[in-house]
């Protein structure tokens, strides 16, 4: 029986991290069959943007199995559904496991406080180290990865790209050349989506490959506050370029108010032709517009060189265990069937994959839609560099309402950068992060 209940009314937000879970192989643990009639129930929380379809294929299976049901709650994206999860954990409310995002969000939560250590539960072994790395604390591991990694950076129409002409640009002034012609034959060249004003971050988010490739220890020298924004050229550019595409005029007439299902449309469609946005999009242009998925393609953020061109990725979400759970073998028990094989298998039924995987031991299948065969080839050659959360545990929170503000011309690059360097040490401080003090 699965039993959905609703905490707040839902946000119109994707989240960065919907996508699919990855497979495994060996040492993914044993799954112990009960003959215990007596039925327990699970809690889930879950952003109410994640499609449930697997999750509840996955739920049956293990009521079937183990006489333990799935209560599903679902809460809102972005800030707000970042203070709920606060809110729940320090109040003591909350559900028995936890899908979060991994890197600075879950370390801002303090998890040796609020999630139990999965570090030596058999289905840790089969994760990548990538992945471990972004769900460690003090050498404890906290979260199983729910879904695969995600790209960072621009979703375009390639029907329209070859009616004009355009080449798939590999530096930044090519792309604004591009978007110059685009605009020029009456189509939005780059889509904004403020009303969710997540998707405002992602230019800035997918440029930290450009902004490492330039400055190497930038993320190091900014979690030990020897590096800011607004002083470091290589992280204010990721600024500019998000500037530049308001101030060009680039955007779509209603980028204020446009949500992200409105982007994408405008996609599919070609009246916009080019979106900056995380690869987990695609999921529901597969769903919702199956006969343009081969129309779609995918393209990194350029840099100001083509020497340096590359791409940002950000590792998936993560299911976690509350530590104070009243129900904590049954809770291990569904992360086991989640991560075994035959459960891998029914959570990715009618699901496509939409970047690279998370769990050892299964290789990428042949018939990926095109967009994703566009990323492979970075990762391939490994010009590829997590995203800057998933390499220091810092991501100011109020980086998406700065971004909107920069993106709409409200604030320059230069005073956003500044802006978000503030928050960016508020956060350092309240993380008691050595040279914050």
């Amino acid at each position: 029986m699965l039993i959905v209940r609703k905490v707040l009314t839902p946000l119109l937000i994707l989240a960065l991290f919907f996508c699919v879970l990855t497979g495994c192989r060996s040492n993914e643990g044993s799954i112990l069959n009960t003959t215990d009639p007596k039925e327990s129930t699970i809690s889930i929380l879950i952003d109410n943007q994640i499609e449930q379809d697997g999750i509840r294929a996955v739920a049956a299976k293990i009521e079937d199995k183990y006489h333990i049901k799935t209560e599903i709650e679902t809460r809102p994206s972005g800030v707000e559904g970042h203070e709920v999860i606060k809110t729940r954990l320090a109040t003591g409310d909350m559900a028995d496991l936890v899908f979060y995002n991994s890197g600075s969000l879950l370390q801002a939560l303090n998890p040796e406080q609020y999630f139990v250590d999965l570090t030596q539960e058999p289905f840790i072994n089969n994760v990548v180290n990538s992945f471990k790395k972004s769900v460690t604390v003090n050498d404890k591991v906290f979260g199983l990865p729910f879904g695969n990694a995600l790209a960072g950076g621009w979703l375009y129409n390639k029907k329209v790209y070859r009616e004009l002409g355009l080449s798939v640009p590999k530096t930044w002034n090519e792309l604004i050349a591009n978007s110059e012609k685009i605009k020029a034959a009456g189509k939005t060249a780059v889509i904004g989506t403020y009303k969710d004003d997540w998707t405002s971050q992602l230019i800035v988010l997918a440029d930290n490959h450009n902004v490492i490739s330039l400055d190497p220890t930038f993320a190091e020298d900014l979690a030990a506050n020897k590096a800011k924004f607004a002083t470091s050229p290589a992280a204010l550019r990721s600024f500019e370029k998000l500037s530049e595409v308001y101030q060009k005029g680039f955007l779509n007439s209603d980028f204020k108010t446009a949500s992200y299902k409105d982007g994408v449309e405008m996609l599919e469609d070609g009246t916009g032709v080019q979106y900056p946005i995380v690869s987990g999009v695609l999921s529901v242009i597969k769903r919702d517009f199956p006969d343009r998925i081969n129309d779609i393609g995918f393209f990194p953020q350029p840099g100001d060189s083509p020497d340096t061109n590359g791409m940002t990725v950000f590792m998936p979400a993560a299911i976690y265990v509350n530590k104070n759970t009243q129900n904590l073998e049954a809770a291990k028990k569904w992360l086991t069937y989640f991560a075994s094989s035959e459960g891998v298998k029914t959570f990715l039924s009618n699901k496509i994959i939409v970047g690279p995987l998370a769990i050892k031991g299964r290789e990428v299948p042949n018939n990926i839609i095109p967009a994703v065969k566009d990323m492979l080839p970075y990762f391939e050659s490994e010009d590829t560099t997590p995203a800057l959360e998933n390499l220091i545990p810092l991501k100011g929170p109020n980086l998406p309402q700065i971004t909107a503000q920069v993106g709409s011309g409200q604030l320059s690059a230069k005073a956003g950068a500044a802006l978000y360097d503030q928050d960016v040490e508020k956060q350092a401080k309240e993380l008691g992060l050595t040279g914050w003090e």
